[in-house]
């Protein structure tokens, strides 16, 4: 989704091994200024190593857009014949919005308006890629792991991505797929609109999905189709600790970019299935391991880290969670951490410099077949009111113009329902009500926004994280 999840999947074209299993892609994006990337790295791949399909959204007028929201209700009883007393759309979305301009950013509510034409309206075209995707992946003779991609600052891949994984994990795979989320995080280099206001709802909204008392709560009052569709859990992924390295924003985009295909191409996928295994996504039974699947609760964040070692640009150091955009409030139960050569004295250090930077119930443990020159490791369990992140962007939302607010949302706008305001129906609950709407969901108000920033904690080396 969007400019970050197009330049990920251009990477794992370039880096796809010339042997193994297909793979399936699927980018889509509001124009095209960002599509070069991948149709270049598609161009001459053999048949049997990848399919690959871009879909362009055309930024409709603000007529053609309006014409379309207009409909919307209608669209609704496509999913739920008995829906009613959802808004006209355009009470999430106001009528005095201008014509599009994507290459400057666009608002979550907005790319979230554009996948809804496409995909409920006219022809569905958007509803047909979906589908011809879904044969693709089960088609395959291997099994399979759908990673959703996308830049978690970006209006595009953050406006889009609630829907889209909805779609495709309930409606097209029937929750039987395993669905992975593939986020990146902003770093203090990249332009984020209204000072990261929008990340606030966003992190709500995906706490929505993968706290299971949450989603429970808004399944209730919305339906199955709200069902966390991250069968496999979401991953984010830092930038901020490269962007402190290296200044350039660019050079940024690219680490993170190669970190991030290496996970996904590397060993014919086996790391990403064994990330997940470690995660106890993938039926290990509760004797096996600390990390024994039970319901998520409010840690249902894990993070793929990587840094240059001990000594490197990047290094392994006191200061890595801060630099990560982590808060004292978090410790980890476990790291894995891989690396190219596991039995080198190198990766001894390494997991010794993680181990004191986070202080894990067990030791790090190594896993080889890592990317050269790096070391990735998987930090599980993390909440999100453990990102220094969401109380950034929760004091941008709160200096917001309440009138504006809408547009940084994007889950439940047709359902006719703010998520990260409070209830003007259920006392102490969260979901304030459009106009025209009885929208509601069973979500403790408290619960969604968090309690006050932590405090620095006496003796603790990380520094609070920058900005």
């Amino acid at each position: 989704m969007g400019k970050a999840g197009a330049d990920i999947v251009a990477e794992v074209l370039r880096t796809l091994p010339s042997t193994g299993p297909k793979m399936s892609a699927l980018v889509i994006d509001i124009g095209d200024q960002d599509l070069d990337g991948v149709r270049e790295a598609a161009r001459g791949l053999p048949a049997d190593r990848a399919d690959v399909e871009i879909i362009e959204l055309a930024a409709p007028s603000r007529s053609e857009l309006l014409d379309a929201l207009g409909r919307y209700p209608e669209f609704l009883k496509l999913e739920y014949p008995m829906a009613h007393g959802t808004p006209d759309a355009t009470a999430w979305l106001p009528s005095s919005i201008g014509d599009p301009q994507p290459a400057g950013g666009v608002a979550r509510a907005y790319a979230k308006a554009v996948y809804g034409r496409a995909y409920y309206d006219g022809e569905r075209s958007l509803k047909s890629a979906l589908s011809r995707f879904g044969a693709r992946v089960e088609a395959s003779r291997a099994q399979s792991i759908v990673c959703t991609v996308f830049g978690m600052a970006g209006g595009v891949g953050g406006g889009m991505i609630v829907d889209l994984v909805r779609h495709l994990s309930n409606v097209v795979f029937g929750r039987q797929a395993l669905m992975v989320g593939l986020g990146v995080l902003p770093c203090a280099g990249d332009a984020l609109m209204q000072g990261g206001a929008a990340m606030y709802p966003l992190l709500n909204e995906l706490d929505c999905f993968g706290d299971e008392g949450k989603n429970q709560g808004v399944v209730t009052a919305c339906g199955e189709l709200f069902r966390n569709p991250f069968t496999a859990g979401l991953l984010v992924v830092p930038q901020q600790h490269v962007w402190e390295s290296t200044g350039d924003l660019a050079a940024t985009h690219e680490r993170v970019t190669s970190e991030i295909a290496s996970l996904l191409t590397a060993r014919g996928g086996a790391n990403l299935w064994e990330t997940l295994r470690l995660l106890n996504w993938v039926a290990a039974p509760s004797t096996q391991h600390s990390a024994a699947r039970t319901p998520w609760g409010p840690k249902w964040i894990h993070m793929l880290g990587f840094a240059d070692g001990v000594e490197g640009a990047i290094p392994l150091d006191p200061t890595l969670p801060s630099r990560l955009g982590l808060l004292p409030t978090f410790q980890p139960e476990f790291i894995e951490l891989r690396v190219a050569a596991p039995d080198a004295p190198e990766a001894a250090a390494d997991a010794a410099a993680l181990e004191a930077a986070f202080s894990p119930d067990v030791p790090p443990q190594v896993a080889g077949g890592g990317r050269k020159g790096s070391v990735q490791f998987i930090l599980p369990s993390i909440a999100k009111t453990d990102l220094d992140l969401f109380y950034t962007a929760r004091d941008a939302y709160d200096a917001t113009d309440e009138s504006e607010r809408a547009l940084d949302h994007a889950l439940l706008l047709e359902r006719g329902v703010l998520l990260s305001e409070p209830s003007t129906r259920l006392e102490g609950m969260a979901g304030a009500s459009l106009p025209g709407s009885d929208g509601w969901i069973a979500v403790p108000f408290d619960d969604l926004r968090g309690g006050p920033r932590p405090a620095p904690q006496e003796g603790d080396a990380r520094p609070a994280h920058a900005a």
